[in-house]
């Protein structure tokens, strides 16, 4: 323990991936946002390399030290595709689609979450702080505290979190929700989701509240909202490199200049991919746009491919974009431009750059950051975002083109609205949404969370 780290973070996956000439830092903002953390207190990443069976040593890299956690094949297929995503996923994202409840996956869940609490509870100092990310590991939280009581605990969930009538579906509801309680601190993106929390503690575990601060087993559990964002920095950094304005400029002559929209996803149900088509194909059916007039160029980033709920999402995405293209397009002119590939961040900056209009349409999302990634790359003051009202980012980003995208009619005509926007109207919203991302970044989020965690608080 005395020669454990200090500051220690427990997530999924490690801040890494493997590359031709070895580890590298994975992109995002996360690992930018925790790395200089780690390397002022000796800290030490816990997480999965990405890889089933792989049996690794602790190591070092970008002044990180990491500490590997093996998980099997059966691991990834039961805790990771199964629970986490087939149960978890789907249940906290309104359920978009049914979630699967098995005994099997639950099983594989206490299992894997055990084996991150023991590998945190062996690499912590005493009295280190000790921040647990995320939906696949909510037991962590209880059952490091249990090995560790000496530790302060930090958890952070990045997806949303339910109301209580559907968490109630949950048959290990009460197992879930008092392994989050073993945390000092539990943060959620949006105000309303610790209330979530703050609610199901009184009703689940009769536990007594004021406020978001929630009273359980003689310790103070508090419940704040933290809105995380994006690394404006490195935005910035890309945006200036002449490289990404020339690709920019590229991208608008190979699309003949045409009017860009741009969708940048997941490939997910709960990202809003065919509602968006249905309405910008519908666009061209009313007689509202002409090919070579305006062209969606829709990024679907592979997701969770061995799982048959998605690979049967790639197949109705990739038949509409078929059908759209079909019926309303011309020779040389596809309506629809449709990318099931990663791009790397250089390319998405350039893409931002291009794009005249931004369309961020989830039908359930904790934040969504690409949101925030296109108003930070957007210096000139141009462009439009339209959004979802049932994003987290729509808390903040007040002055984009908001709308449900459950209503069909309602987003066509808000695209055509952000399509038609006046120059001196688009200013004034980026303006807005602007300032508000560049001074909440990452680097702040990660600062308050870290601030609350470890300000000193008692029962009353």
């Amino acid at each position: 323990m005395s020669g454990g780290s200090e500051f220690v973070v427990v997530a999924n996956r490690l801040p890494v991936d493997r590359g031709e000439n070895g580890w590298r830092r994975s992109p995002g903002g996360l690992v930018s946002a925790i790395a200089p953390v780690m390397r002022s207190r000796k800290g030490t990443w816990i997480g999965w390399s990405g890889s089933a069976d792989e049996e690794l040593d602790p190591f070092e890299t970008d002044g990180m030290h990491l500490f590997p956690v093996r998980q099997s094949a059966e691991d990834v297929e039961l805790y990771y595709e199964g629970f986490s995503n087939a149960t978890l996923w789907p249940l906290y994202h309104d359920v978009v689609a049914p979630p699967v409840y098995d005994r099997a996956m639950w099983d594989a869940y206490v299992r894997v979450n055990q084996r991150f609490a023991d590998a945190a509870a062996e690499v912590a100092a005493e009295d280190a702080i000790v921040w647990v990310q995320d939906y696949q590991l909510q037991l962590v939280p209880a059952m490091l505290r249990k090995l560790r009581p000496d530790v302060r605990i930090g958890f952070f969930l990045h997806i949303p979190f339910p109301p209580l009538e559907l968490f109630w579906q949950l048959p290990w509801r009460r197992q879930i929700l008092e392994g989050l309680l073993g945390a000092d601190l539990v943060g959620f993106q949006l105000p309303g989701a610790a209330a979530n929390f703050v609610r199901l503690c009184r009703r689940l575990v009769d536990a007594r509240n004021l406020k978001q601060d929630v009273f359980w087993e003689d310790r103070l559990v508090r419940a704040r909202a933290f809105p995380i964002s994006v690394d404006v920095g490195e935005l910035q950094d890309l945006i200036g490199r002449p490289s990404v304005r020339e690709r920019a400029d590229e991208l608008r002559t190979d699309l003949d200049d045409a009017t860009i929209l741009l969708g940048v996803d997941r490939l997910d149900y709960t990202k809003g991919i065919s509602e968006r088509l249905q309405a910008f194909g519908e666009l061209f059916e009313d007689g509202h746009l002409k090919p070579g007039q305006a062209v969606f160029v829709q990024i679907a980033t592979p997701s969770r491919e061995r799982v048959e709920q998605y690979q049967l999402l790639r197949e109705q995405i990739e038949q509409q974009v078929g059908r759209i293209n079909g019926q309303y397009g011309e020779i040389g002119y596809p309506v629809v431009h449709y990318l099931h590939t990663s791009y790397d961040r250089a390319e998405l900056a350039a893409l931002y750059l291009a794009a005249d209009v931004m369309v961020v349409t989830p039908l359930r999302d904790g934040m969504n950051l690409v949101a925030k990634e296109y108003v930070a790359c957007r210096s000139d003051m141009r462009g439009a975002l339209v959004l979802s009202e049932f994003a987290g980012a729509a808390a903040e980003l007040k002055r984009a083109f908001q709308v449900n995208p459950y209503d069909i009619d309602g987003l066509k005509s808000t695209m055509l609205a952000a399509l038609n926007a006046d120059p001196v109207d688009q200013s004034r919203r980026m303006r807005s949404m602007r300032k508000r991302v560049i001074d909440h970044d990452v680097d702040r989020w990660a600062q308050d969370f870290l601030s609350a965690l470890e300000q000193p608080h008692q029962l009353p």
